[in-house]
Order: C-alpha cells, then structure tokens, then sequence
C-alpha cells in the first residue's frame, strides 16, 4: 500500500482537486519523505537546461522541466558553512563555522539539526557522501540526528590537514584517489569498490528501498564530493571531452558532472519502479557557485559556461551563492513553476520540520530561516523582504576576526546587493552585477551597512572555534589503524535494486 494512503484527508482531498497545486495550509504536517540532493561545486553554469551547450545533462534537465524552480536560492559561499546552514537554520558563523579546515570547520555541539528533530518524530535519516563538519566523534553525523551513516572524512575524499580534519589514510593515495575507497558505514570502515559517486548513490538507494519496503518516512541527504577537485572521472565519462580537445581537468570535472547526471537518473527510475514520487520531496540543489570557470580547448585557454555569472566559489558576489534549486513533490507542487522569491539554504531547517510535523523546541538555537511552506503552497504568496549576510570567512588561525569584517562580504536583499562595504548593485535589472551603483543610492547603502553591523557585532560571540587548538592526532586515521588492527576492513556488499 502506498503510503499516501495515511496522508491526512484533508490533504488527499486538496491533492484530488488540485493536483498541480497545495491548496493553503495542506502542507504543514504531511510527513513526506524527503531526498536531497546536493553536489559539490556545481554551479548554474553546469547543467544543459541552465545553458550549458557541452555538457550532455538529460537527466537532470527532465527533473528541472517537472520541478517547482527556486530561481534566487542562495548558500553560502563555500561548503562547510553551508553544510552547517543547512543543518542548523542559521548563518554558518553562528555555529562556530569560518573555515572549512583548522577546527573551524566543526559545527558547534550546542547546535541542534534538523534530522534530529525528525528522527523525534518517527523519521529514518540517512547521510551518504560527504559530511564536513566535524571528524572527532562527537561531531560526527551518527552524533547529529543521522541513524544510517556512509560518509568519507574531511571535506573531500583523500583531503589531510593540519588537525583533526582529515580522510582515512587509504583514501590519500594519489592514484585512483576517487575509486575503491575506504568509507565508513556507520561504526565500521568497510572498503567499498568502483567511482565514489556511484557508490553513494549506490548505498543510498540501497537504504531508501529498506525505508519503501516497511513504510518508514525517511529523510535521505545524498552529498557526493563530485565534481570537488581534483578533477578525476571514469575513463567512460572523460572520453567524450577528450574527442572534443578539452585538457585533462576538463575531462575529469565535465566527466564528473555527466556520471552525477546518470546517477541522478537512476534515482528517478528507482523511484518510478518503487512507486514513491506521490509520497516524496526530492530536491536537487548544490552547494556554493561553480568551481570550474576555465579550461584548455586544442591547447588555448577558454572560459567555461558560467550562466553569466562573473565569479564562482569562494566570493561574495552573486556567482560565489546563487545556485539551482529544483524541488519535486509530483501531484503537489506545480511543474516548470519558477519561485523568484528571496530563498537560502538556511530556510531548509524549519521548512522540512513543518512538513514532517516535527516538533522544534523552545530552547534550541535562534534560526535565521524560514519556512518555505507559504511558497510551496502558493508561488505567489506574500514573501516579506529580508537581509541574507554572506561571509567567505577563511582568515588566518589565530588572527581577530574583526580584522577582516569588511572582507569577502554581503549583504543580499530583494533588490540589492552589497559586496564589502562598499559596491552596491541592483539584482532586479543588473543580476550579473556590472555596475556599481553605490554612489546613486547613498539611503540603501547606509541602511545595508547598518544591517550588517548589527549583524556582525551579534555574531561574532558565537564564533566558537577561534581559538580551538589543533587536534594531536586525526580522530579518522585513528579509527582507521585500530579497525585495521583489531578486525581488518571488510569488504562492502553494495544493495541489490
């Protein structure tokens, strides 16, 4: 039985009678599964139904022509700190997250998630690919609300730093780095075989067919590290760019993108044959601004397709935050239907706990999100205007963050962006920001400015990590030799679909 079938009738009647669209109110408390997709590094300029003309992304280009568009949805610059955003409702510095490396990447442990507060109320949770915010133990994602567990360490498969945030030693062998890695599934590193994308996809459907199969709600986070440097593919994936002239690190990030296309669609056909695109949200969104923004065609340096955007990851313009958002909840939300409201990663939090009917107590952590449930019910409900504060972080260990207040920052509403203090453009008619308009408009400067502030004043209390020193040992190469040592690393058995 399908597990509509224990939806509210209330909610069965709206579906009925409008199909295509939730009438007010309908969503709160539907307990729908939830699949989110969220790649590494893609941009907008990354997918053929954003205008790519050399990528091949027919998958993910149909999910785009059947999905409700958040078409001015902002994360945060760079991957922890959306990572963090996401997980907590509020701005990544508010939990302690500056950095993606040197313990500021730790997502503070007085911070509450959201799959915490699902798994409260009756959800399985599973995380499959990347984590980010935190190797010791107890920030580690089994710690933080998730019951299913197979992630990599650190920010990307084979990565090692000063500290605690580092892979499993095997995952840091040059060759072959995003192929058989060492992976841990829950409390045990098991060595898994074949490209690390697949695999995660993989291992997630494996457990998304467990929940269908004894009508469990679940939440599914699918976060592989593709297309996160270094750029390696199957050879399969690269040869086309290699037939077309591109270089070596073209071949691999392009490759990347069309293997996590193929495995998008995969998803989409298992979820056909299982019979849950009615009882299921699944989104697809990425998680800062494109990454690749140049390549080597026949020997001659070329710019990448960006979709117009003028900067990539790591900035605080408009290309270092905006990115896809494509969200599916077939019968309930409307297809090729553009959202162009002000939305970010932070609204995810309360957003997923009203649909799941989870409660979120009193005493948690201040959330900076907001429910998209108004939205989702109606794309043209009242959206008040906000302020989105972006922050690229990354200054030196040790060093006062006030010192570089005015450095790689925004602030974002409806209609303006102000980047560092100073350079101010207005998104509604210039959303590539090609001119400075700050000295046309002196008011919405100063207004900004003040925003922001009070912002950063509030905010800079919260910066937990600052001064942690580096961790003597890295917790996952610990795990790794006493595993070894004590029972060896067994070999993964991938699901049967």
């Amino acid at each position: 039985m399908k597990r509509i079938a224990l939806l509210p009738l209330f909610l069965l009647l709206a579906l009925l009678a409008a199909p295509d669209r939730a009438d007010a109110e309908s969503l709160k408390g539907s307990r729908p599964n939830i699949i989110l997709v969220m790649t590494d590094d893609q941009g907008m300029g990354d997918l053929s139904c954003l205008g790519n003309t050399v990528l091949r992304t027919p998958n993910l280009d149909r999910f785009y022509e059947l999905s409700t568009r958040f078409t001015d949805f902002h994360v945060s610059p760079t991957c922890a700190p959306t990572r963090s955003a996401i997980m907590s409702g509020r701005h990544e510095f508010r939990n302690g997250v500056t950095h993606t490396i040197k313990e500021r990447e730790r997502m503070a442990l007085s911070t509450t998630t959201f799959p915490e507060l699902l798994q409260n109320a009756g959800y399985a949770t599973g995380i499959f690919g990347k984590w980010h915010l935190g190797d010791e133990d107890e920030y580690q994602p089994y710690n933080r609300g998730f019951g299913e567990v197979f992630i990599h360490g650190a920010g990307g498969i084979g990565q090692s730093y000063p500290g605690s945030c580092a892979d499993f030693p095997p995952n840091r062998e040059p060759d072959g780095r995003y192929f058989d890695n060492v992976i841990l599934h829950n409390d045990t590193l098991v060595q898994t075989e074949g490209f690390c994308t697949d695999v995660f996809f993989q291992a997630a459907l494996g457990w998304i067919q467990k929940q269908q199969q004894a009508e469990t709600p679940f939440f599914a986070y699918i976060a592989p590290n593709a297309p996160h440097g270094p750029m390696i593919a199957p050879e399969k994936y690269k040869k086309r760019f290699a037939d077309l002239g591109w270089d070596e690190a073209t071949q691999g990030r392009y490759g990347m993108l069309e293997n996590i296309d193929d495995n998008f669609g995969l998803l989409m056909q298992k979820l056909d044959e299982w019979d849950l695109w009615d009882d299921t949200l699944v989104i697809f969104m990425t998680d800062n601004g494109q990454a690749g923004r140049s390549g080597r065609l026949n020997g001659r340096r070329v710019p990448m397709y960006t979709a117009g955007f003028k900067t990539g990851k790591g900035s605080p313009y408009e290309g270092g935050t905006h990115v896809p958002a494509f969200w599916r909840w077939k019968g309930v939300l409307g297809e090729g239907v553009d959202i162009p409201a002000l939305t970010a990663q932070i609204d995810l939090f309360d957003t997923f706990c009203e649909l799941a009917g989870a409660s979120i107590p009193d005493d948690i952590q201040d959330r900076d999100g907001r429910s998209l449930l108004p939205l989702l019910e109606d794309p043209n409900a009242d959206w008040p205007d906000r302020h989105l504060f972006v922050h690229v972080g990354r200054w030196e260990k040790g060093e006062d963050p006030n010192n570089s207040r005015y450095n790689k920052c925004a602030v974002r509403t409806a209609r303006w962006r102000l980047v560092n203090n100073r350079e101010l453009y207005d998104i509604s008619v210039d959303p590539f920001e090609k001119q400075d308009v700050a000295a046309d408009h002196p008011d919405v400067v100063a207004e900004l400015r003040k925003a922001y502030d009070a912002w950063w004043e509030a905010t800079v209390p919260l910066m937990v990590n600052e001064d942690a020193p580096y961790a003597p040992h890295q917790p996952q190469a610990v795990r790794y030799q006493k595993q070894l040592e004590e029972r060896g690393i067994p070999q993964w058995t991938p699901p049967e679909l």
